[in-house]
């Protein structure tokens, strides 16, 4: 490392106090957070409510229900979605700068939270249907926001609380699940106050008011106010110096950007700019060697982590029926199923999600990022083993507060933990030119961890006595066995964290070794990773 060879702006960045610019980027990227997880999450509040207005069969026991194929879709387009935005966006974000796609992305998701909530027709499949596809294009939108919000806070931060300030902007999406049944419950409250309406055990008909059909669809275009009162903001953000000067190679520009950033004389280095030689793309011998066991480490462990977080928070809803905290569903109406789902998710939010998102917050520049995400999955394991194998315990009436309490660290620990850890990490450890791509690839194997969860365990979940399942599901493994899969899967994650690099207290630079005078020394970011576990 010639640390001679630094940029003064870049050596002001790092050790640069704490200022008004660091809290508009958060509030900036951080409202980006907030729509997405509104948007992801929200779906889980209202798809008991789109079975019974669409797919009612008359003469049924039980309301009626999305069959299998339809949920699956509902539940997981969204997804399919964000993956394909975290990929192009990513490598979009290193192509033409982060600024200039910061806007699209937020565009498209208030367009699409709209056109999610109007949904045309009262055919149930052209209903589905447009939802599907406008869900889809909102997961696009959503997908672009992850990397590029990631890289932005992480190129404007200083490298003491760098790691507070990613994972502030992240803890963002805690607050909006918690907004989103907050939000829920004064819908279905309000509609309930309105429409005094029988169970569905009283008046299966009755018991569902043509009315209902709104609740699902405010609940879904709410999502889109956050994201429209930051676009303004979005627009005004300057291009990142590190993009600037290291990628686009404007010295001019980038000295001009950051002085009125940083309130400070920046002189331009155009010299300094153009000794950096280092050019290896993604695909290179010089990348795998550098960055190659970098990237699996971050791409594996977001891939199990949320392969277990997407499956308990879209399936909580489940969990609580199994364990009658949620009454079953013909001893209630349409809207006060709505209303006791968005309670049980608002009191799991609250009372752990929220606050395990901001202990990494307080924590991430004061213990090492590794460390977090070492104890995050070595506590997720033993809560969902301890869940698991007790499992007849748990079901029983008298027993089932102290399953949601070890249900609720299990989320504790993962917002204190990987969920964190792994939007933080891969944003500082790559090179400038390939950060967000990088990004997007880690992020994109943590979607895909969700669509095995939203997919896979709507299937894997389902009692084993077929009878019992869900209407139109074939019988799975049951809830019991479904927790102790999770189980492994976190213990997996536990394993392939060693492959990830500490960051604590190091610049951007020093990680991906772009201090270097030339391509081929040795790697600052591979004497990093081997120093610390």
């Amino acid at each position: 490392m010639v640390v001679g060879n630094k940029l003064q702006v870049l050596d002001a960045l790092d050790v640069a106090k704490t200022q008004w610019y660091h809290f508009t980027a958060i509030i900036t990227a951080g409202m980006g957070f907030f729509t997405d997880a509104y948007d992801l999450f929200c779906i889980s509040l209202v798809t008991k409510l789109l079975g019974r207005i669409y797919y009612h069969v008359d003469g049924a026991k039980s309301p009626g229900s999305l069959p299998p194929n339809v949920s699956a879709a509902v539940n997981g387009v969204a997804f399919c979605g964000t993956l394909a935005g975290q990929l192009f966006f990513g490598w979009l974000g290193d192509k033409l700068g982060r600024k200039k796609v910061y806007g699209m992305t937020l565009m498209l998701m208030v367009i699409c939270s709209i056109a999610s909530g109007l949904s045309f027709s009262s055919n149930p499949k052209a209903v589905m249907a447009t939802l599907c596809f406008f869900r889809f294009w909102l997961g696009f939108g959503i997908g672009g926001d992850y990397p590029l919000s990631a890289t932005i806070m992480s190129e404007y931060a200083n490298k003491k609380t760098r790691g507070a300030f990613i994972a502030a902007v992240f803890a963002m999406q805690g607050f909006r699940i918690l907004r989103g049944g907050i939000f829920a419950i004064i819908i279905s409250a309000a509609f309930m106050a309105l429409f005094h309406v029988p169970p569905y055990e009283v008046d299966p008909v009755g018991s569902t008011v043509p009315e209902a059909d709104y609740v699902w669809r405010i609940v879904l275009m709410v999502g889109a106010l956050p994201a429209a009162l930051t676009y303004y903001w979005r627009l005004k953000m300057p291009e990142t110096t590190r993009y600037t000067a290291l990628v686009a190679k404007n010295a001019k520009q980038d000295a001009s950007n950051m002085s009125k950033v940083l309130q400070m004389e920046i002189e331009a280095e155009p010299q300094k700019i153009e000794q950096e030689k280092i050019r290896y793309g993604l695909f290179s011998k010089e990348f795998a060697k550098r960055h190659g066991l970098h990237l699996l480490g971050t791409t594996t462990t977001w891939f199990l982590l949320d392969i277990a977080f997407y499956s308990q928070n879209l399936f909580q809803k489940d969990i609580f029926s199994a364990i009658d905290w949620i009454p079953s569903a013909k001893t209630m109406n349409a809207l006060e199923e709505v209303y006791k789902i968005a309670r049980a998710q608002t009191l799991i939010a609250l009372c752990s999600t929220v606050p395990g998102y901001w202990f990494t917050v307080a924590f991430i520049d004061i213990m090492e990022r590794f460390a977090i995400q070492l104890m995050g999955f070595f506590f997720m394991t033993v809560f969902m083993f301890a869940l698991a194998i007790p499992y007849d315990h748990w079901i029983h009436k008298d027993n089932r507060i102290g399953f949601v309490v070890m249900y609720s660290l299990t989320f504790f620990f993962a917002n204190f933990g990987p969920n964190a850890t792994t939007f933080v990490v891969p944003a500082e450890i790559f090179p400038a030119r390939l950060r967000s791509t990088c990004h997007g690839i880690s992020a994109a194997a943590g979607k895909l961890g969700a669509m095995v969860g939203a997919f896979g365990f709507l299937y894997l979940a389902q009692n084993k006595d077929k009878a019992k399942a869900d209407a139109g599901y074939p019988a799975g493994i049951g809830v019991k066995n479904s927790l102790i899969v999770l189980g492994v899967i976190n213990a997996l994650g536990f394993l392939f964290t060693f492959l990830v690099p500490e960051s604590k207290g190091k610049s951007l630079e020093e990680m991906s070794g772009e201090n270097e005078n030339n391509g081929e020394g040795e790697a600052g970011a591979s004497s990093s990773s081997s120093s610390n576990h």
